[in-house]
């Protein structure tokens, strides 16, 4: 994240950053008095103080739709004395989808499809019943959707043990994978947060909401925390990978129409 036109020279893009990594090292003071959103070649630009916002890699700060724009905009905004990166999850999935996504698309989507091995969908639990229970009511929906809509069907099995999964399958759901930078940089992101691709295609297609996929992708994580209580440091980083994963679900809702 960088300031406006007004700066150093052009930095060399680096091709496998992360929004995470999209981020300056901590706070800085906040250097504009005016926010605002202009069209533009590149898109909706974000602009303080009329000057546009630039990434790290000297990209203009743009989103292809004004909503994105317009949320992306509203947290920069919300910064007061310093800019807390942290706090701007939606600017860091921008930067890392202008910097990194739209220069390596076919390679995002293929560590997308390499989920479709080892989706958290596929392997269950053996016991207790009532978790194998809620497994199965949170999963075996999703599983039977992607059977229907998309023509692929997989193999749950209990335990950790690989299971090979039918080439149809992984064939078919490939094919529903996206192209355009921004839904494929999302959709990776909650891919990753949920260790899951069909969790995140279903997100995408509409056919489970934001709250809906992260319930599921949590399951065995709450189940534990019912059984033995929370773990303070676990549900910290729990916290830190919900917000990025809304940030990237604000982009598949306002990118995506649903398509069942």
């Amino acid at each position: 994240m960088r300031e406006s036109d007004e700066g150093s020279g052009k930095a060399t893009p680096d091709r496998e950053e992360t929004a995470r990594s999209s981020a300056p090292a901590g706070p800085r003071k906040r250097f504009y008095a005016r926010v605002g959103v202009n069209e533009t070649p590149e898109g909706f630009a974000i602009l303080l103080d009329d000057r546009p916002v630039r990434t790290p890699s000297r990209n203009v700060l743009a989103a292809p739709v004004r909503e994105i724009a317009e949320t992306i905009a509203a947290e920069w905004d919300a910064q007061h004395d310093l800019i807390n990166p942290m706090t701007m999850p939606l600017t860091r999935l921008a930067n890392s989808i202008i910097d990194g996504v739209t220069v390596r698309v076919d390679a995002v989507v293929e560590d997308i499809a390499k989920y479709l091995e080892t989706d958290l969908l596929f392997y269950r639990a053996s016991h207790p019943d009532a978790l194998v229970a809620r497994e199965a009511t949170q999963w075996d929906p999703v599983l039977q959707w992607a059977a229907e809509a998309l023509g692929a069907r997989f193999i749950p099995a209990e335990g950790i043990v690989h299971v090979r999964q039918p080439d149809q399958a992984v064939t078919a759901v490939r094919k529903a994978l996206p192209t355009d930078p921004w839904v494929v940089g999302a959709l990776h992101v909650v891919t990753t947060l949920t260790g899951s691709a069909l969790l995140a295609i279903a997100l995408m297609r509409g056919r489970l909401d934001a709250d809906e996929v992260w319930a599921a992708a949590c399951v065995d994580e709450d189940w534990n925390s019912e059984q033995w209580g929370v773990d303070e440091e676990a549900a910290v980083q729990r916290a830190v990978r919900l917000v990025d994963f809304r940030a990237a679900a604000t982009v598949l809702r306002a990118r995506v129409e649903p398509a069942g």
